[in-house]
Order: structure tokens, then sequence, then C-alpha cells
């Protein structure tokens, strides 16, 4: 499957909030509340320049968030239509990150994740990223999150 990615505009602001409720709606009984991701403001990601789209055709079908540090890039949140999910688009997308990453001279990816999104800590797991530690989330308190970084 041949897919664009190109940089999110604020005319896509409707559809990066569409795709991310959508995606992330699976996990609304695991956890008992939205994610982050699901009440994040985008419209500061996009003036950032943080926000990356997966386009398989015309329309955007995933996306992805990254945050830029000194020493790393930071993926806040990887987003697919569940309509296209197990296409490829998440993987296409960290991977468009990670080589982003290391264009700019960084040797570190990072994510964060809770742990009760097992299926989201193993599929990182399978691109190589590694638990790095588990720390209560500060915003929930008895939930946990999971830090993973992989080395580029």
């Amino acid at each position: 499957m041949t897919v664009d990615i190109r940089q999110a505009e604020p005319s896509d602001l409707a559809a990066i909030v569409d795709i991310t409720r959508r995606a992330y709606a699976v996990w609304l009984p695991v956890l008992g509340y939205a994610p982050l991701p699901v009440t994040e403001d985008y419209a500061p990601r996009i003036a950032r320049g943080e926000i990356w789209l997966g386009c398989p055709g015309e329309r955007a079908a995933a996306l992805i968030v990254v945050e830029r540090a000194p020493d790393h890039d930071m993926i806040f949140s990887v987003a697919v239509d569940p309509a296209r999910s197990g296409q490829g688009l998440g993987r296409c997308l960290i991977a468009f990150a990670e080589q982003r990453a290391r264009d700019a001279g960084l040797e570190e990816m990072r994510l964060y994740t809770n742990a009760r999104m097992a299926a989201n800590i193993a599929f990182y797991g399978r691109l190589g990223y590694v638990e790095t530690a588990r720390r209560p989330n500060p915003a929930r308190p008895g939930f946990t999150i999971v830090d993973m970084a992989k080395r580029l």
C-alpha cells in the first residue's frame, strides 16, 4: 500500500479529532475514561508542526503526534481509523517519525502508555521499543504509566 505522509494543517483539525476519538474508543471500557489523546486540544499541536497524517488515498486515515525534545522525540499519540486498522498505517507513521528523528541527529524515540493497554505495549515491543519505567499516573490515581524507548 502506498501512503502519502504530510504535515497537518489547520483545516485537518476535525479529521484529527474524529480519527483520534474513534481510534481510542476501544480503550474506554478498559480504562473507564477517555485517554489523554481524546481530550487533547490539537490546534496548538498543528501550529507547532507536531502532527503528521497518513493518507493512503485522498483523505487522512491515520496520524502521529510527535513532540521534539533536545535529545529525543516523544510519540504522544498514534491513531488509525478503525476501518483501516491492521493495514500497517501505524507502523508506517512510526517508521516515518523514527527517520525524521534520525535525520535531526537524534538517537532515541520515547513514548508512554497506560499499563492497561497491553496490546499497545506488545505492539511497540514488536517495533523495538523497550520498557524503561513504570510510574503512577498523576492525573489518574490507581493507574500506571509505562514509559518505553527505542535507540535509533
